[in-house]
């Protein structure tokens, strides 16, 4: 057993035997330093036995900080988990690219009534049946508390006991992986959680006085803190059988080393897929608009699979809402739909309003298109919303119908939040359960005060602590068979069936894309309507509130509409306000 302490002057391994006779026997181990502060103690731990560490001349446990399980907390004991002890069965999985994929978001505490990784198990069917590829959860962490986003994790090779634990964990992805779903774990690495940090009591891992939105900076300036990401990222990849990562704010990684961290891990899991003979993809969320995370290392990138394109989603959110508050408010020009279409993205050097300077570098046209991960509506962009509305307690059944076309046959790879396909009418929001009555008090008046600033009523502004806030962020399964949330479920169903049958859905090209907006059939302005082309097949949106016809080619045929009315007559392919159609 080691743990790396260089701040220790000295460091018992504190082991605890639950007994019939005695509930908790207590021996502490002395460790003995060794080079570059690790510490090592002769003892090899069983699967499931209690274990800690106490530094100094104190009697305080402290947890490992590569616990694998906390079965009572992030505060307690930790238990060793033995990776080889589950007998996997999916020897058949290959594994999927991302490149032709279809991702869907899911937070395991709300997407089931149980709220727990065997629940999710139970809704595989109705993923396939989606024509979903890859299921990406978000972070599974431990943290202090019930329930919680997972972005305030402090045990970050753990995972959360109310989902179920690691057992639990694996049964899910190898349960996936025989139902032909593919993997990705949401991950945190640019920032620790308020309550239950421990790692600054073993060595530096956070850099003093440099901070970030969320907290003190991680300190990628040490050789031993730098390891300790990449070999976590190495855990999820090889000991989990999870497909890929997806990196939580990659901006706020503070790294200063020749090799950037980022292309340390991507260096890492590359090898590892060679070894393991399937893809492993590494999907990096960034707001700097820099395609040097996704270029190859050869090209001077750092290798990264793919990354999420926020000006596809404001771009989108803008064209389908009218709303241009904020950041919102560079994208309010009808041409920022056609430019994230065929460009990427919108600010690739362009003057950003919001941020008051130049924004972005240009996406090389060899790119392929589909490392570029796009959608309509994801966790933050819902839940970081006062009242954590979706686009469904807003938009018409047409909106939204509009709102899948442009999802599922953007350029990108399409990504759905649980509960989209079928428009639930169910909120997603901001929810904690922090124990501290401090830090919860605090979580309160700062979520509160930060939509005041924005103008928002405080009445609308739910509390984070309070249960019922995470009650009402559950999916109501019954509604996707109900009204028009089953029509738009099928639509969903069509459009991914629609994606695997015209290869040019999935044509990763730059150059094969084409789009163009405020045309109408007789060349005059149309107000928000859009022609966006991909090879051979055309996507029309009517956003406007009158009908718009565009001039048809007579071979012109129809693969998908959103409403009956949409028709070619005459040569013209009409659509009604709020419709779009997919033509060849």
């Amino acid at each position: 057993m080691q743990v790396w302490a260089p701040r220790a002057e000295r460091v018992r391994l504190r082991m605890l035997q639950h007994g019939a006779a005695e509930s908790n026997v207590v021996e502490d181990l002395e460790m003995t330093r060794g080079a570059d502060g690790w510490w090592d103690a002769a003892v090899q731990l069983s699967d499931g036995d209690e274990y800690g560490f106490v530094l100094g001349d104190g009697d305080d446990l402290l947890p490992d900080p590569r616990s694998m399980r906390q079965p009572h907390g992030v505060h307690e004991a930790s238990a060793f988990v033995d990776p080889g002890a589950f007998t996997w069965t999916d020897d058949a999985w290959t594994g999927k690219q991302l490149a032709g994929g279809l991702i869907y978001e899911l937070h395991i505490g709300t997407f089931t009534p149980e709220g727990t990784l065997d629940a999710a198990i139970s809704r595989f069917d109705h993923l396939i049946e989606l024509g979903v590829t890859h299921i990406e959860l978000l972070p599974v962490n431990g943290f202090n508390g019930t329930w919680n986003w997972g972005y305030d994790g402090v045990a970050w090779y753990t995972v959360h006991e109310a989902y179920g634990g690691p057992a639990a964990y694996v049964r899910f992805v190898d349960a996936a992986h025989n139902a032909g779903l593919a993997v990705i774990q949401d991950v945190v690495y640019n920032h620790l959680g308020p309550s239950g940090n421990y790692l600054p009591e073993f060595g530096p891992y956070l850099r003093d006085g440099s901070r970030n939105t969320w907290g003190d900076s991680v300190n990628l300036d040490d050789a031993a803190v730098r390891a300790y990401i990449v070999e976590n990222t190495l855990m999820w990849l090889r000991d989990y059988h999870v497909d890929g990562l997806r990196l939580d704010a990659v901006h706020a990684l503070h790294d200063e080393q020749p090799v950037h961290i980022l292309q340390e891990m991507a260096e890492a899991s590359d090898v590892l897929s060679a070894h393991v003979g399937r893809p492993l993809t590494l999907i990096a969320e960034s707001d700097m608009n820099d395609p040097k995370l996704i270029l190859p290392r050869e090209a001077g990138g750092y290798g990264l699979t793919a990354q999420w394109s926020d000006d596809w989603h404001h771009a989108a959110h803008v064209a389908l809402t009218g709303e241009t508050v904020g950041y919102y408010e560079d994208f309010a020009a009808l041409e920022a739909l056609p430019k994230v279409w065929m460009q990427g993205f919108f600010h690739n050097g362009t003057f950003s309003s919001f941020r008051e300077r130049a924004h972005g570098f240009p996406i090389p046209e060899t790119v392929p298109a589909w490392r570029l991960v796009t959608f309509a509506q994801d966790h933050d962009q819902i839940g970081n919303r006062a009242a954590g509305d979706r686009l469904s307690q807003s938009l018409s059944y047409g909106r939204l119908a509009v709102a899948a076309v442009l999802t599922m046959t953007a350029p990108g790879t399409p990504m759905l939040f649980m509960g989209e396909e079928w428009g639930a009418s169910t909120p997603w929001q901001f929810f904690t359960s922090h124990p501290e009555e401090w830090l919860g008090e605090a979580v309160r008046k700062g979520r509160t005060a930060e939509f005041e600033k924005m103008g928002w009523d405080e009445s609308v502004v739910p509390d984070p602590q309070d249960p019922a806030t995470f009650e009402r962020s559950k999916l109501a399964w019954h509604e996707a068979a109900e009204g028009d949330h089953a029509r738009l479920l099928k639509l969903y169903r069509s459009l991914a069936r629609l994606r695997r049958d015209r290869p040019e859905l999935t044509d990763p090209a730059f150059a094969n894309l084409t789009a163009q907006a405020g045309e109408s059939a007789d060349g005059s302005v149309a107000g928000r309507t859009f022609r966006l082309g991909r090879g051979d097949v055309s996507v029309f949106v009517n956003l406007s509130d009158a009908p718009v016809s565009w001039r048809a080619a007579k071979d012109t045929s129809v693969l998908l509409r959103t409403d009956a009315a949409v028709a070619i007559v005459d040569g013209r392919l009409t659509l009604p306000a709020a419709t779009a159609a997919v033509v060849d």
